[in-house]
């Protein structure tokens, strides 16, 4: 029984018909778009030095057949077993524990011998036959090989690193803007999005900073999707790129008389499966290739649903990392709660996970019939995420069912507010030098702590810095004005200093120090400096006790 047709029964023909007929002429309008020039590229060389690593009956095999166009080292698992290692016309070892780390023409591999001192090596390629691959990471570094135990498979990888010699290039498939990382502040982690999700281990903290290896992206994109302020973006193909395919194929599916049409975003994996469907994909999908299925998140989302889209279906398989799929099911959770506040009728997100033909025809059939803004938005999705996300929720505010002022998003989020408790906080600003997108601000010449809705992206910095823990956040999304305004969140009287009468700091905060301090040995019978401005405190321990001021000698005078 084909279950792929027994589920389109029920549809009408002649709109099905339409629909049919104007994916095609969408998917004909993707031809005159060029396909995109990496900005950068990331190069490899590999002189084919090449590192088989399993034990004697696995390895040494295979290990001979690539000695015929390759310079071979072997390093044997089985060293109980093996007492001397067989002679070969390559370098054999008998080793207890390997350890490696690298990539295509980078490897380095250190190896502990029975009674022997470790010893080290470098290569440019490396086949591991061993049970447990030696990189554990979902994506694999360029010239790395852990086909597994199918005989196919191995052979397979064998006849790829016989041709893994020469230099080869890559794009650089992403960009990074110090000034917008949400990572880290005084060694206090805000946002660790980025470096959770890299299934190839390309990502790491560096400092307030992060560090991406190029040498290890594998550039599917995902770290782009959860960054929440656009520091990292993808650079290639560049989100313009996607956004103008996005636009295309959508104008092009409505010009030609389709109804309610849902993206079908998908990776290679996807194509085949998609492939296999043929006719039974129905005719309001319409499919569009990525380089990676996590490369896209809200901001294209919202985009798509701002242009004339009925909904999003993104296709995942087996083959990407499963963190992928929790942070795209997290992004919709989103998404979709923005649209619901805004009175939408959805749901208009689908997030698949499916490994064959018949379970994919059934999930179609299922695809989101999204309620969309009666006029299409004529935006372009910009470089910036942020800004891409202020056009998009622009258009579908303007056109909202609802006009709603708040709507409560999960935890998340990177919109929000803050809540400050005003008796725990004492306005000392440790917030306001770790906000990293300037929502923070002090008051200048006030004791204020001020803040601006629209450029808070929830890192969480604020909250973890803060001495008092005063800081709590709250994911929304704020539809009025002040979300745009400076708002005051906490405020106080100004301390003035006793001497010179200059406001130096707040009432809490001196009475604070002065409790705190009150019985140290350092500050005994000198709190009244505690209660001068920075000034005035350097005066008073420079005047000697024991000499009268000029004043005190006038005064005396006249007396």
């Amino acid at each position: 029984m084909n279950i792929r047709f027994i589920e389109g029964q029920g549809a009408d023909p002649a709109r099905e018909a339409r629909n049919l007929l104007a994916r095609t002429a969408a998917i004909a309008s993707l031809a005159g778009i060029e396909a995109p020039e990496a900005l950068d590229t990331v190069g490899y060389k590999s002189a084919g030095h090449t590192l088989v690593i399993g034990s004697s009956e696995q390895a040494l095999p295979w290990a001979d057949r690539l000695a015929g166009g390759l310079n071979v080292t072997v390093l044997l698992l089985d060293a109980d077993q093996a007492t001397r290692p067989p002679m070969r016309i390559y370098p054999v070892f008998a080793v207890r524990a390997v350890v490696l780390s690298g990539w295509l023409g980078a490897f380095q591999a250190t190896w502990q011998a029975p009674k022997r001192a470790p010893e080290h090596g470098k290569f440019d390629l490396v086949l591991d036959l061993g049970a447990v691959p030696q990189i554990g990471t979902h994506q694999r570094p360029h010239g790395y090989y852990a086909p597994g135990p199918d005989e196919a498979a191995r052979a397979e990888a064998v006849e790829e690193l016989l041709e893994m010699v020469g230099e080869f290039e890559k794009p650089k498939y992403f960009s990074y803007k110090e000034r917008l990382c949400a990572h880290s502040r005084n060694q206090l982690v805000g946002c660790n999005a980025c470096v959770e999700i890299c299934s190839a281990g390309a990502i790491e903290g560096a400092g307030d900073l992060i560090k991406v290896n190029p040498y290890l992206c594998a550039g599917c994109g995902a770290c782009t999707t959860v960054c929440p302020t656009g520091a990292i973006s993808y650079a290639y193909p560049a989100a313009s790129h996607t956004g103008g395919r996005i636009k295309t194929v959508l104008q092009a599916y409505a010009q030609a008389g389709g109804e309610e049409p849902v993206l079908l975003l998908h990776g290679l994996e996807g194509a085949a499966l998609l492939a296999q469907l043929g006719e039974a994909v129905p005719g309001r999908l319409l499919p569009l290739g990525l380089h990676h299925t996590a490369s896209t998140g809200i901001d294209v989302w919202l985009s798509a649903l701002a242009y004339g889209a009925s909904g999003i279906t993104v296709l995942t398989t087996e083959a990407e990392a499963p963190q992928y799929a929790a942070a795209l099911g997290q992004q919709m959770e989103i998404a979709q709660a923005i649209l619901d506040g805004l009175g939408y009728a959805g749901p208009h997100l689908q997030l698949l996970r499916v490994s064959s033909p018949d379970e994919l025809a059934v999930a179609l059939q299922h695809a989101p019939r999204g309620e969309v803004p009666p006029q299409p938005a004529g935006f372009n999705i910009a470089a910036d995420k942020r800004n891409t996300l202020d056009y998009a929720l622009d258009h579908l505010v303007k056109h909202a069912p609802v006009k709603a002022e708040q709507i409560a998003l999960p935890a998340g989020a990177p919109f929000g507010t803050l809540a400050v408790d005003s008796a725990a906080c004492s306005l000392c600003m440790s917030c306001v030098g770790a906000c990293p997108s300037s929502a923070l601000m002090d008051g200048q010449n006030a004791p204020q702590l001020r803040f601006v809705e629209k450029n808070c992206v929830q890192c969480g910095l604020c909250a973890t810095t803060c001495p008092e823990d005063a800081i709590r956040l709250v994911p929304r999304m704020n539809l009025t004005e002040t979300r745009k305004q400076t708002v005051v969140l906490n405020e106080t009287q100004p301390f003035h200093c006793i001497r010179c009468s200059k406001p130096f700091g707040t009432l809490r905060m001196v009475e604070t120090m002065l409790a705190r301090l009150a019985s140290h040995p350092a500050f005994a019978g000198n709190l009244d400096r505690m209660r001068m401005c920075g000034d005035c405190r350097v005066i008073d321990m420079m005047t000697p006790k024991d000499e009268m001021s000029i004043g005190e000698v006038k005064e005396l005078r006249r007396s």
